[in-house]
């Protein structure tokens, strides 16, 4: 991401205008607690300022359906469009996305005034059931940067050795008490950190699995179409690597063993001194409240698929095939498997700081790394024109991931969602659940 988004097929909501309202009012919402310095920050070329985030999805709702289809619709700014194109090649030069932060102006005011302008001109389109496809597109777009704006603005304060806060929380802990990373186990509570012995474990004998959407609610094209799949007798734990774990896997010497990592990732972590998770020192860790206690039984996140890799084979087990992890969601083959319950995750219902805490459900907490490339299935077809660049070009290099995060809108846990990241990447809420083959 910024991380590529993804197109989408048939079907949308009951309410769609219901739904573009909402979604619209919470992203204003997100961005208030920035200032004009915070909204304007790009810590990395992975991420993308607030302000940016804000007006790319306006420029999205002009771009694909004002402007196409509103009779005598006028771009708010004829400029706009270049500083707010994402990676859509059929719509022309763009800015270059790793100078994002550079756009000082137009200032958030007029981002806002933006938002408001196209807003206002949607409601012509919004009860048009030709346009519900796309309308349900854009609102799943926005919501994804939604969750895009959350994890890049944390970065940004992350660089800040103030640790500031987006939201504050009464277990913020001053800077100055922390220092630099500590490669040792964390405190105990009276549970202590779990380690392979106490996991349970759901059982799946294998057999034809239909992978995919089932055609019924939205869906991203990449998630499509349904097939089957062969699994052989696997099966998977009943909840996400702590960070109690981690820190036995640290204080073992997990990050000094080459033979735990891939060679592509022994490379990465020595280029980049790598020694913990992205946001960890001593016993904190960085959150959206400031620096906070690490929890050790809280759900590892901001680790990258060469960590969860590694992390796999010093505990003795492996990363989920994509087509594992779906086909315990669905239930499929398995009686006793967790059910699918996205109302029982932590996904964002409001503008408030997201934070894993763990549970039994598959969805919710952090996205967790499967073992399986973004690939595209069998029969897949890109949409035509500019839409089609949504997934299609992305499929190469990546890896894919499921169950939704802490920072994930509701609506987006589904068994068959696909999210997806390179090898390397970390700032995102990623995480891992341990599988083996039985």
């Amino acid at each position: 991401m910024p991380q590529p988004e993804r197109a989408a097929a048939p079907a949308a909501s009951c309410d769609l205008r219901a739904d573009f309202h909402a979604t619209r009012a919470l992203s204003e919402a997100l961005a208030a607690p920035l200032s004009e310095a915070d909204a304007t920050l790009q810590s990395m070329e992975d991420a993308s300022p607030a302000k940016w985030h804000l007006a790319h999805t306006t420029w999205f709702w002009e771009t694909f359906l004002l402007r196409d289809h509103l009779s005598g619709y006028r771009l708010h700014d004829e400029q706009w469009p270049f500083l707010f194109n994402s990676y859509y090649e059929a719509e022309g030069e763009r800015h270059a996305r790793g100078r994002r932060g550079m756009i000082s102006r137009p200032n958030m005011a007029e981002v806002l005034d933006y938002r408001a302008h196209v807003t206002e001109a949607m409601d012509a389109l919004l009860d048009d059931p030709a346009h519900a496809e796309l309308i349900a597109l854009g609102v799943a777009h926005e919501q994804q940067h939604q969750e895009l704006l959350l994890t890049d603005i944390k970065h940004a304060l992350f660089q800040n050795p103030l640790g500031p806060a987006m939201w504050e929380s009464e277990r913020s802990v001053s800077p100055r008490e922390g220092g630099e990373l500590r490669p040792q186990a964390e405190r105990q509570t009276a549970r202590g950190p779990r380690l392979r012995g106490d996991s349970q474990w759901h059982a799946h004998p294998g057999g034809i699995a239909l992978i995919g959407h089932e055609g019924e609610g939205f869906a991203f094209d990449c998630e499509g179409p349904r097939h089957r799949v062969l699994l052989e007798p696997f099966a998977l734990a009943d909840r996400l690597v702590t960070n109690g774990e981690w820190a036995e896997f640290i204080a073992d010497g997990g990050y000094k063993d080459a033979a735990l990592w891939l060679s592509d990732g022994w490379a990465w972590l020595n280029q980049n001194g790598i020694e913990a998770p992205l946001y960890w020192r001593d016993h904190e860790v960085f959150t959206h409240s400031g620096w906070q206690e690490r929890d050790p039984d809280a759900p590892v996140t901001h680790i990258s698929y060469y960590e969860a890799d590694a992390f796999a084979t010093w505990a003795g087990a492996r990363l989920p095939t994509e087509f594992e992890w779906e086909a315990v969601a669905r239930g499929q083959h398995a009686e006793d498997a967790p059910a699918h319950d996205p109302a029982g995750g932590h996904q964002l219902d409001e503008a408030a700081p997201p934070l894993p805490t763990g549970g039994a459900s598959l969805f919710g907490d952090c996205w967790q790394f499967t073992r399986s490339a973004y690939l595209p299935y069998p029969r897949f077809e890109p949409a035509r024109g500019a839409v089609g660049e949504y997934n299609g070009k992305f499929m190469s290099g990546q890896f894919v991931l499921k169950g939704a995060s802490c920072a994930t809108v509701r609506g987006h846990s589904r068994a068959s969602y696909r999210n997806f990241f390179y090898p390397h990447q970390r700032w995102q809420f990623t995480g891992l659940r341990l599988a083996r083959d039985i």
